[in-house]
């Protein structure tokens, strides 16, 4: 018998599984991003106690509250849509690099808790940075031909 190369297994190749499995393990971390930021988010919109008491001893004012809290809500919705998930990780990023700055300067706090979310959302970012440029193509802009209001 010569041997074709034909076989009756018929598994995926490696490099197609791989991809499967970081794709399943970014999903699963977009997951815990999106639980984290929402149940943070709504705490901070709808006044709890210790979202009050924290955000008056940062001293700027409770708006910021009310900014970090919807900027939180809106990224947990948005690192679930696959369009702008990398966009919205990128946001997020942001949101816990001031978060870790101000535990430490201001609130002289433990910055672990938003430093883990800042790495988590950092890898989410780094693993959906194809998505990035899809993201930003979302944003709507004006058309060129449009013309401007003055």
């Amino acid at each position: 018998m010569s041997d074709t190369g034909v076989t009756s297994e018929t598994r995926a190749p490696p490099a197609r599984s791989r991809r499967r499995a970081v794709n399943f393990a970014l999903w699963a971390l977009q997951a815990v991003l999106a639980l984290m930021f929402a149940m943070a988010g709504f705490a901070k919109v709808g006044g709890d106690a210790a979202m009050v008491k924290m955000f008056a001893t940062i001293g700027i004012g409770q708006w910021l509250r009310y900014l970090v809290g919807t900027l939180e809500i809106a990224g947990a919705l948005g690192v679930l849509v696959p369009r702008v998930s990398g966009l919205a990780a990128l946001g997020l990023v942001c949101l816990m690099v001031g978060a870790t700055l101000t535990n430490v300067v201001v609130l002289d706090a433990s910055p672990l808790l938003p430093l883990g979310l800042l790495a988590v959302s950092g890898l989410v970012a780094w693993g959906r940075r194809g998505r990035l440029r899809g993201g930003f193509e979302a944003i709507p802009t004006r058309r060129a031909g449009a013309k401007s209001r003055r």
